[in-house]
């Protein structure tokens, strides 16, 4: 006869069915994850890309750079971004939200990395502290 009663089983079947449903909910409230092609780069932290057949604006979430008309800065860190990410780079978005100017908000993903993350470690931008909902604060912090 086993050791265990079938009141075990049923509670540990439970308990599976529990973290299945956490693992599908996780996975419908995740925010959106979408490939793109790099078109342009408009500054430090907007660019835009091909999605399918239409061209998107997109400003990178969580971060901000100078703009290019502040002195060498802003030039410099449009340049960081070009050099990140050339023209014709595949991208992976995902989407946080869409701004008052139409444009759609994103981390940027690029051989694996997160480019806007990697702009905050280069100096080449900041955390956009006022925006930093839907990013990891800790991870944006660092």
């Amino acid at each position: 006869m086993p050791d265990f009663c079938y009141q075990e089983i049923l509670i540990r079947s439970s308990s599976d069915i529990g973290k299945v449903l956490l693992i599908i909910l996780a996975a419908f409230f995740a925010d959106p994850v979408h490939t793109a092609e790099v078109l342009s780069i408009e500054d430090g932290d907007t660019i835009t890309v091909i999605e399918a057949t239409r061209a998107i604006k997109v400003r990178l979430a969580c971060i901000d750079a100078p703009e290019t008309s502040q002195a060498s800065y802003g030039r410099s860190a449009r340049q960081a971004l070009k050099h990140l990410l050339p023209n014709g780079s595949q991208v992976s978005l995902r989407i946080k939200a869409n701004d008052s100017y139409g444009r759609t908000v994103a981390e940027v993903f690029h051989n694996g990395n997160n480019i806007n993350k990697l702009l905050i470690k280069s100096g080449d931008s900041f955390v956009y502290w006022q925006y930093i909902n839907g990013c990891d604060r800790q991870d944006y912090a660092r």
